[in-house]
């Protein structure tokens, strides 16, 4: 979450108008995050959080994303409903952009992420997986595979400036990946950015799934791939084999993992680092002036990608494929 775009109370106060959800009483910008702009709502009837979708997401995706949480909700998968205006519209314009508002989700991310969190996140992954195998809506996931070298090009020039040789780096490790990307694994709805700030929790216990502008379909085993790189590496960058183990156990309790998926996780590993080594690459090379967001480290994304070029197999994540095979 961020802001990149302001509005006005007034503009605001307009905008709400056209929904049941109280008068305005107060409204502040989300400043974590890096994709679209957030703010949370005090209205006479509650909280909401409003979003004005930017950058990435095209507002012809928008009816996936809003359709996917009532679809999740439905099949018992906790996540936020989006707020139908007085036209039954679930998104409308404000401030020139796409916007739409949700309910407020209660509990706080884990600013630390311990054993706990990883399994419950791992449990609740499997049932939004399971979850959306009905879903009728699809969606093509434009920052997979064959996204990430239009990614590289607009940031190549200047990649040596952020750290000296890393343009090669990438250059070498996304050629590897192109040739030898998995296309026979299980597929279906993903996430796709199920990172500690997207997930809320209540003490241990988790008590929802947020923020689903990157949902879309693609390989189910690529989510979890993302999950390991964002729940189960330390501050100093080394891997937590307690937390992913924690992790693909209970993710494999609900929804085992097939053998061949399990192969694959090492390469999903290593594409889902480049995945986010390139997004906040050409993010920290291309903040807006002014915008209240501070641009995430693309380094720590090169040394995720190191471990995991060094994997020999699932072993290396702390499981045996025993542990959650099918």
């Amino acid at each position: 979450m961020a802001v990149y775009t302001d509005v006005a109370a007034e503009e605001l106060a307009e905008f709400l108008k056209s929904y049941d959800i109280g008068e305005l009483l107060s409204y502040k910008g989300i400043a974590e995050g890096v994709e679209n702009s957030n703010f949370l709502l005090h209205t006479s009837k509650g909280a909401y959080i409003l979003t004005l979708y930017e950058k990435r997401v095209a507002e012809d995706d928008l009816p996936y994303f809003l359709s996917l949480m009532a679809h999740l909700a439905e099949r018992g998968v906790s996540c936020p409903q989006p707020a139908k205006n007085r036209s039954g519209a679930v998104y409308s314009t404000l401030a020139g952009r796409p916007a739409a508002i949700i309910n407020f989700l209660e509990g706080m991310w884990p600013r630390r992420p311990n054993a706990a969190h990883c399994a419950g996140v791992g449990e609740a992954l499997a049932r939004m997986h399971l979850a959306g195998r009905d879903f009728p809506l699809f969606r093509a996931n434009p920052l997979s595979v064959s996204g990430w070298r239009p990614l590289f090009e607009r940031a190549a020039d200047r990649a040596d400036d952020v750290q000296a040789g890393l343009r090669d780096f990438i250059a070498r490790e996304l050629d590897y990946l192109e040739a030898h990307w998995p296309n026979d694994l299980p597929v279906g709805v993903i996430h796709a950015d199920l990172f500690p700030d997207n997930v809320f929790f209540l003490g241990d216990k988790l008590s929802g799934l947020i923020d689903f502008p990157f949902s879309c379909n693609d390989i189910l085993a690529y989510d979890v791939a993302i999950c390991l790189n964002a729940w189960c590496f330390e501050p100093d960058n080394s891997f937590n084999v307690t937390k992913a183990r924690a992790l693909l156990n209970a993710y494999g309790r609900t929804r085992p993992l097939s053998a061949e998926e399990q192969n694959a996780l090492p390469m999903l590993a290593r594409g889902s680092a480049l995945r986010f080594l390139l997004t906040r690459l050409v993010d920290f090379l291309n903040v807006p002036a002014g915008a209240l967001v501070k641009p995430k480290d693309p380094l720590e994304y090169v040394r995720k990608l190191r471990f995991h070029q060094g994997v020999a197999s699932v072993n290396d994540y702390g499981v045996t494929q025993a542990g959650c095979v099918a």
